[in-house]
């Protein structure tokens, strides 16, 4: 009974030595993945997630501002029409010269 106790506590201890073996070294191997993935996005010249968020947010606050301020001069512009409408009417127009009678 010892031997076969024995013979199984070295198996297991064998065994448990693999699966933390082959544990860190699906770590490594998911560091090394992990890196190479990086090392390829930097070199496409793509943008990191948080990056693209915050460039978003500031052209949606730029469209924004363009659209009350395309409001706003449409709203200044009716004021000087009616202002220009109204200076027009109020200035006394030259009279016109009688024509000459064609021979």
């Amino acid at each position: 009974m010892q031997t076969s106790n024995r013979l199984f506590d070295d198996l297991a201890k064998v065994a448990n030595g693999a699966v933390s073996t082959l544990s860190s070294m699906k770590a490594e191997i998911e560091a090394m993945v992990r890196q190479q993935i990086e090392r390829i996005l930097v070199d496409t010249d793509l943008v990191a997630r948080d990056e693209f968020d915050a460039v978003s947010a500031v052209a949606a606050e730029a469209r924004l501002q363009q659209e009350k301020l395309e409001i706003r001069v449409a709203a200044l512009e009716v004021q000087l029409a009616a202002k220009s409408g109204a200076k027009a009417k109020t200035t006394p127009k030259k009279a016109a010269k009688p024509k000459k009678p064609a021979k």
